[in-house]
């Protein structure tokens, strides 16, 4: 039996709406990195955290006031913390030693990890219209990692990098799925940016890295990070987490390198090439399939209600 979206009859109509707005809001991270650079990656991610759990910790203390933040919390908060301090560790370290669009692309590639992933456990297995597009996504992240080598774009270092990231988010997304629908995205996400600060901050301090901003410059672009990729971008896809399964999401995110590369025209006038281009189409066709996949699914349990 497949469970492509267990919860889809509870979904709101927006959850795709969200979804979207989470996705555009991650897309601007890796321009916000580049722009902060040369800031150490450890201490540009470590800081884009800490202004994030900064600005979450009134949440926090209220859930603390309230006897909410019990110890399971705060154990799968630290947890999700770990595996944002891995995450973003690696990822932005690639972005110094690869282009944006490659190191965005192979982070990206999660859906396929967790498709994986759902085979041997056998939650959360995707339908047949989900593994379609995860083959979709596939090719499209292909041909934008082709055209990027096309492109002289090497550093077998910054791409191991890069998949190292998008490991570490497969995990941070299996862990909000199993708290269920009851999890405080907000408070949750309180307490992992909280822990992912201090690991990265605490790593940098203790190997030796200054904790010193390139300039007034970057810190103004790790707090749009922290105010946009973080906060809007992450709290929306841990939310919408309570209402379909990681592989979806994960699959919704695979659309951050098509409007990364939008952006980057924009703001880092790098045009892509025409293979560059076919990638980024296809991936959005695997996203149309996902949403046509999931609005079949809440169809079919509404008439099954009915009936």
């Amino acid at each position: 039996m497949t469970t492509d979206s267990p919860q889809s009859s509870t979904a709101p109509r927006f959850l795709f709406l969200v979804m979207g707005l989470g996705v555009l809001a991650v897309s601007f991270a890796a321009i916000f990195f580049v722009k902060a650079q040369p800031t150490h990656p450890l201490l540009s991610a470590g800081i884009r955290l800490a202004i994030a759990a900064a600005l979450l910790s009134p949440f926090l203390f209220k859930a603390a006031s309230a006897g909410k933040l019990d110890r399971s919390l705060l154990g799968a908060g630290a947890l999700g913390g770990l595996c944002y301090a891995v995450h973003f560790g690696a990822w932005v370290a690639s972005l110094e030693r690869t282009s944006v669009a490659a190191s965005v692309t192979l982070v990206a590639s999660t859906p396929i990890l967790l498709a994986l992933l759902s085979l041997v456990t056998g939650r959360d297995r995707p339908s047949k219209r989900i593994f379609a597009a995860i083959g979709l996504a596939t090719v499209g992240i292909a041909m934008l990692g082709a055209a990027e080598l096309d492109a002289g774009g090497g550093g077998l270092v910054g791409k191991a990098l890069a998949l190292l990231g998008c490991i570490a988010m497969a995990f941070y997304l299996l862990l909000v799925r199993s708290r269920g629908p009851g999890l405080d995205p907000v408070v949750f996400s309180a307490v992992a940016c909280s822990v992912g600060s201090a690991l990265l901050l605490g790593t940098a301090s203790v190997i030796g890295i200054p904790l010193e901003v390139a300039s007034s410059e970057a810190l103004l672009y790790l707090a749009l990070a922290a105010l946009f990729p973080q906060l809007v971008g992450h709290l929306s896809l841990t939310w919408a987490l309570r209402y379909t399964t990681p592989t979806v999401v994960a699959l919704a995110v695979t659309c951050e390198p098509v409007l990364s590369t939008l952006l980057g025209i924009v703001i880092l006038a790098q045009v892509p090439s025409p293979l560059a281009a076919l990638g980024c189409a296809v991936v959005v066709a695997a996203i149309v399939l996902v949403i046509l996949s999931e609005r079949h699914a809440t169809s079919a349990s509404k008439a099954q209600v009915e009936s």
